[in-house]
């Protein structure tokens, strides 16, 4: 039996999606809706119930402080232990992204992964090509105003990523100890992403832009230094996947992976006709 957790996360729900015609497959989520989900939740150590199951795709539950986020992952990794799991395969953060404020959970528990009784593939996502169009979206006037300067993302389709997860599940032997880094190949800077928008790329500074956070009142106390920081690590040169010395994307995908711009740009469009 394959579990995936956080099933009704945007990931997840893709990773869902490809591996529908299973019928060895069950989707852990906090509220489930139907025979083929099962309740699993992160911050109730009591319904990781992994009985049965042979491999376990661990989503990060990467929504919080560093220490609950690593209570979450080990109380997952200690059930999987616990419940006879066979193989873990866990969705982890890219290696250049090491400095971000986010990566020490993702470190800990590809660390604690490594020290348990458990087989493990560690999946290092990039980040979302999707994502870039939440913070670097246009204003009204077709501006982009995020302060990524002249560096550039190693963004990836997160539906990318959700087949490379559904490929690794249904082959987990195969993947044993592996550690995969999963950036785009093609990173982006501002003025590509103007471009695909028929907007311009003004970009502005860190400081404003985190006071423009913290006045949208939309972000949590612990996000603003999360995005903050990663705007500081696109404009610094660290995220464009040159530190990274093997990309495992398109090997692992058998294709071409899909366009990041063009992703981008269609999830802005999303956005534009939802608002």
């Amino acid at each position: 039996m394959i579990l995936v957790t956080g099933a009704t996360g945007a990931l997840g729900q893709l990773v869902a999606e490809k591996l529908a015609a299973r019928d060895d497959v069950v989707l852990g989520t906090r509220s489930p809706r139907s025979g083929a989900e099962r309740r699993v939740d992160f911050d109730d150590p009591a319904s990781l119930d992994f009985t049965g199951v042979d491999t376990l795709l661990l989503i990060s539950a990467g929504y919080g402080e560093d220490d609950a986020v690593i209570a979450r992952h080990e109380a997952a990794v200690s059930a999987a232990e616990r419940g006879g799991v066979r193989h873990v395969v866990y969705t982890s953060l890219s290696g250049d992204g090491d400095h971000l404020a986010y990566a020490l959970a993702h470190r800990w528990t590809e660390r604690r992964l490594r020290r348990s009784s458990l087989e493990w593939t560690i999946l290092r996502n990039g980040l979302y090509a999707e994502f870039l169009a939440a913070v670097a979206a246009p204003g009204p006037d077709g501006t982009i105003a995020a302060p990524l300067g002249e560096g550039r993302l190693a963004a990836v389709a997160r539906e990318d990523l959700a087949e490379v997860a559904a490929r690794v599940v249904t082959d987990p032997r195969r993947h044993a100890g592996r550690v995969y880094e999963l950036v785009g190949e093609q990173p982006l800077g501002g003025a590509d992403l103007a471009a695909a928008v028929g907007g311009s790329y003004e970009p502005g500074g860190l400081a404003a832009t985190r006071e423009a956070v913290i006045a949208a009142g939309q972000a949590l106390p612990f996000q603003v230094p999360m995005l903050v920081g990663t705007y500081s690590a696109i404009a610094g040169g660290f995220l464009d996947g040159t530190a990274i010395e093997h990309n495992s994307l398109r090997e692992l995908l058998g294709r071409e992976p899909q366009s990041a711009l063009k992703v981008y740009a269609a999830a802005v469009a999303q956005s534009a006709r939802a608002s």
